[in-house]
């Protein structure tokens, strides 16, 4: 058996108290492609970030062709053996290919930049790889797919011989996909060792050889793609004691008055979706990164806007790209993120939770500080936000109770559709359950709810779950879905 290019052993990183990673395993040999899969939180980001160098681990060990990695300061000599192309292009947009090839080292005469061996060396260097683009080109003006190649041979020009592919066909449609495939295939048959992340499991049966998981931030196996079936991946990936579970079984109620309706919404981001959502019913939205599920759930709170489709709140148009509007029509928000999107950093814990109810707190455009007081006094009982007052800085607060500020703005309003992205992100254990307990008494009331979340246990409160996969709906699970069943749905695969 030959030396493995790249080996990773007993991997430990810590973040305060958050362990990313109790047991770190990879070990890749020599020209193959090698999946690292695992549900959100799994640890591979954590994984790549120290096979990068960007990261030192706590504990265990990490080689290249058998050598200790280089020390983290050496950056040249991590350039020299591994690269990774992320889902975010890091080429400089508003250059050529070719000065993004050689950015930093362009070739010199007398002390200048010789323009012409720059551009023969750049052609040299993506004929020699088989990627055909334009080395004059901006690369702007490239497909996502081109681009990424432009990456991958800027990071073969250096010396490194094992490429990272995190989500890289995440933004690409089926034919560019498809090339994507085709051009690693040729690389590996000169000698390119690719590690392959990627949420959609099919492409991994598609295009590598080996097969490592992570769940919990420790590694669980590692074995050859052609001899782990699908289930027995999927198995691997949500845990035994976690596949028996189950959520709760409930019975919707069908006569129910419908509430929200959309039909043909698309965007840049997800196509042709038609959804219906009744009072007092509680619907999740799940897929991987690159789904589409965030976008479509902003659609409907005015942080997104479709480019087709109409969507009707209790029978009237909701306005698109218009918060404020959204918010007028009905609509109660918590964002993806409660630092960018969701909080006043500078303002009280009181006025944060009352911004979406401004108007009904006073008359001719002045608000009553009293009735903003008692207002925010019942919202911070009502979702029992531990907090000095309503004076309290909301800078103060713990994630936990930031968190339930944003969502006590939501509710303040008493909206007919309640849209909430990721809710329970970052707080701890008795802050979630607080939180999804939300869900529950807003279903009470009546009012119509969209989860959207990666975390199985937000989508447990939900009568359905819809599943988003490359932006197109392509499955639906009443309540009483079990864990296997559902992250087979969101990793795309067919056990047909």
């Amino acid at each position: 058996m030959s030396t493995p290019l790249v080996e990773a052993t007993g991997i430990v990183k810590r973040y305060g108290p958050t362990v990313a990673l109790a047991d770190g395993r990879l070990t890749v040999l020599p020209g193959e492609s090698h999946a690292l899969v695992g549900r959100n939180g799994a640890g591979k980001s954590t994984l790549v970030h120290i096979l990068t160098g960007l990261q030192a681990p706590d504990a265990g060990t990490v080689r290249f062709d058998g050598e200790p990695a280089p020390p983290l300061a050496d950056r040249n000599a991590w350039r020299g053996k591994v690269a990774c192309v992320y889902q975010k292009p890091t080429v400089v947009p508003e250059l050529t290919v070719a000065e993004n090839l050689f950015l930093g080292r362009q070739p010199l005469d007398r002390g200048f930049i010789s323009w012409r061996r720059l551009r023969a060396e750049a052609a040299g260097l993506l004929e020699t790889w088989g990627v055909r683009v334009d080395p004059g080109a901006r690369t702007a003006g490239l497909s996502v797919e081109d681009r990424q190649l432009v990456e991958i041979a800027r990071a073969l020009s250096l010396g490194a011989r094992f490429i990272v592919l995190d989500e890289p066909t995440a933004r690409l449609d089926n034919r560019e996909i498809e090339r994507l495939f085709t051009r690693m295939r040729a690389l590996q048959d000169s000698g390119v060792t690719f590690l392959f992340i990627s949420h959609h499991l099919q492409e991994v049966y598609e295009v590598c050889q080996t097969v490592t998981v992570l769940r919990d931030a420790r590694w669980i196996t590692t074995a050859p793609v052609a001899d782990l079936p699908r289930a027995a991946l999927v198995e691997a990936m949500a845990g035994e004691s976690v596949t028996e579970r189950a959520a709760a079984r409930r019975e919707s109620d069908h006569g129910a008055p419908v509430r929200l309706v959309a039909r043909g919404l698309r965007s840049a981001a997800y196509r042709d979706v038609d959804l219906t959502l009744r009072r007092g019913e509680v619907l999740g939205l799940a897929g991987s990164s690159g789904s589409g599920k965030t976008e479509l759930a902003e659609s409907f709170a005015g942080l997104h806007t479709p480019t087709a489709g109409t969507a009707h709140l209790d029978g009237t148009a909701l306005p698109f790209g218009d918060v404020r509007a959204a918010l007028g029509a009905g609509v109660g928000c918590v964002p993806r993120d409660r630092h960018e999107q969701g909080l006043v950093a500078g303002l009280t814990v009181g006025d944060n939770a009352t911004l979406s109810v401004l108007d009904r707190l006073g008359r001719l455009g002045f608000v009553s500080a009293g009735r903003r007081r008692r207002r925010a006094g019942e919202l911070i009982r009502r979702l029992d936000i531990r907090t000095e007052g309503p004076d309290q800085p909301v800078s103060d607060l713990s994630g936990g109770n930031a968190q339930k500020v944003v969502m006590a703005r939501a509710l303040a309003s008493e909206p007919r559709l309640l849209v909430l992205i990721n809710p329970t992100a970052g707080v701890d254990v008795k802050s979630k359950e607080s939180l999804l307990a939300r869900v529950d008494s807003a279903r009470a009331d009546g009012t119509a709810v969209l989860v959207v979340s990666d975390e199985l246990d937000d989508l447990r409160r939900c009568d359905r779950v819809l599943v988003l996969f490359h932006g197109r709906v392509v499955a639906e699970h009443p309540a009483g879905w079990r864990d296997h069943e559902l992250i087979a749905s969101i990793e795309g695969v067919d056990h047909g």
